[in-house]
Parts: structure tokens; C-alpha cells; sequence
């Protein structure tokens, strides 16, 4: 679902941003899906958020020194975050199921 279009985007940032290609990755369709959920992340420091927004939106491209990291340090952290909470949403799913069929069991 949505979770995973997000650690797709994530993946295909840091993956650009790590082989020098951030030109590239700002003109993808991967880059305006990526600034939107960054701008709707409230779990983000306004700091990091103004900082990787200001990045997307091309402001800082030129700029971006690949070994500075800052950015891709930022979306790494997001992209940990984000791989956890879909483990935690899948473990829950699956216990509710477990539950769900042992009271269908118990019937």
C-alpha cells in the first residue's frame, strides 16, 4: 500500500543521492511523492524537514556534497523509521488474525 510507495521513494533517494545523481532524482516522479511526505511528516524535527524540503524542491541541489550525508543521513533514519512501523502494522494485522481465528476456533 502507501507504506511501501514511501519506502520505495525513500530507497530510490538515498540510492540517487549516495551515486551523486541528486539532479536526476529531483526531476523523478520519486522526488514530488518524497516532498509531499516529508511535508506531511509531523514525526520529523522542523529542522531535518526544512532542510530535506529545501533540498526536493531543488534549492540546494547544486550544493549537495555527497559526503556532507546530512540529507541522506535524514532520509536513511526516515526510511529505519518508516521499515519499522510497517513490521509493527504487519505484526499487529497478524495477531488480530491469530485472535480473530481462535475465537472462530473456539465457537
Amino acid at each position: 500500500g502507501e507504506s511501501k510507495t514511501n519506502l520505495v521513494a525513500m530507497r530510490k533517494a538515498v540510492e540517487a543521492l549516495e551515486k551523486g545523481m541528486a539532479g536526476s532524482f529531483l526531476q523523478s516522479g520519486a522526488a514530488g511523492f518524497l516532498q509531499r511526505y516529508v511535508a506531511s511528516n509531523h514525526q520529523l524535527l522542523e529542522t531535518d524537514r526544512q532542510t530535506v524540503l529545501s533540498f526536493l524542491s531543488g534549492q540546494q541541489a547544486e550544493a549537495y556534497a555527497p559526503q556532507s550525508g546530512e540529507i541522506t543521513g535524514i532520509l536513511k533514519q526516515m526510511e529505519d523509521e518508516m521499515f519499522a512501523d510497517q513490521k509493527d502494522m504487519i505484526a499487529t494485522e497478524d495477531a488480530a488474525v491469530k485472535a480473530y481465528e481462535g475465537l472462530m476456533a473456539a465457537k
